[in-house]
């Protein structure tokens, strides 16, 4: 059976995650001190105990969703967990994916995201930009009402998650006119998201010249398990493709539904989740009919995995 390990990016957060996973296997624990002590700030304590809104801050959220992948399949390996065929991740969790497969060191790893949400939220100002969920229109017909409202603003296509679910993202004021257009074009619901970063939109492009500073003194080497990228859906051939794929990403869309069918076309049958909550493990149900997907945030996960 081949299965692909896939990690989570932003809004999988909560507070308590891995807690009881760390109850049982000590390397949870560990590995958030480790984190602790190259951001000196206590990760352990912040995601155990809160609050909910320091733990969302960008520059908090990317390093807890890190260790917290990288926690998960430790375990596995732990626990003697096959090697799966394929990783990648959604966003943020590319980076998991990068370091759970050795292509970074996970000092290295944690510092940058740190850093990559920091950049991310400098870009543009907080309650200048912002991001809508829109459900139950193709995305031909989502990038279309994006092209009509943005006027002088950017208003884009994201997240192309599922089918009849795609993310958009661009300055307030055209996320608010987004919402009633793409009702008025059929779809069931525009959810307006909790962040002020319009991630993966062209307005990250700030972003993408600091983080293209910062991994130019990052070692980055070939990962000893392939890794399907977010922005082109390939896997890299070299270590500076790597990088170049990480500063793309930061302000192209997300291509998770094209990754999901590509690492199916390649035999996936199994889908494994390795970090807190199921969201990708939903979306992966609704892109592609008959796999197996389980979630490895809990002690009992592993039990009829391994």
């Amino acid at each position: 059976m081949s299965f692909s390990i896939i990690f989570p990016g932003q809004g999988s957060q909560t507070i308590g995650m891995m807690g009881e996973l760390a109850a049982q296997h000590s390397i949870v624990k560990d590995l958030f001190v480790e984190a602790s002590d190259i951001l000196g700030v206590d990760m352990w304590a912040l995601t155990q105990e809160g609050p909910i809104e320091q733990l969302s801050q960008t520059e908090n959220t990317q390093p807890a969703l890190l260790t917290a992948g990288v926690a998960a399949w430790r375990v596995w390996q732990k626990l003697g967990g096959d090697q799966p065929a394929i990783m990648a991740g959604h966003s943020l969790g590319e980076y998991t994916a990068l370091v759970a497969a050795g292509a970074l060191s996970f000092s290295d790893g944690v510092a940058l995201v740190r850093d990559r949400g920091r950049y991310m939220q400098d870009a543009v100002p907080a309650g200048q930009g912002g991001m809508a969920a829109i459900i139950g229109l193709d995305d031909e017909q989502v990038i279309r009402v994006c092209a009509e409202v943005a006027g002088d603003d950017v208003l884009q296509a994201v997240n192309f998650n599922a089918p009849g679910q795609v993310v958009i993202a661009g300055t307030a004021a055209a996320i608010e006119r987004a919402a009633p257009a793409m009702k008025e074009a059929g779809a069931k619901r525009a959810l307006p998201l909790p962040v002020s970063i319009p991630a993966h939109s062209t307005l990250m492009s700030p972003a993408s010249a600091r983080l293209a500073e910062r991994l130019a003194s990052i070692e980055v080497v070939l990962p000893l398990i392939p890794v399907l990228h977010n922005c082109n859906v390939k896997i890299a051939k070299t270590a500076d493709e790597i990088k170049a794929n990480l500063v793309s990403q930061l302000d192209s869309p997300v291509r998770w539904s094209e990754s999901v069918v590509s690492m199916h076309q390649q035999g996936v049958s199994s889908f494994i989740e390795s970090g807190p909550g199921k969201v990708l493990g939903g979306l992966v149900k609704r892109i592609v009919k008959g796999v197996n997907v389980a979630c490895i945030d809990k002690p009992e996960a592993f039990d009829g995995l391994i």
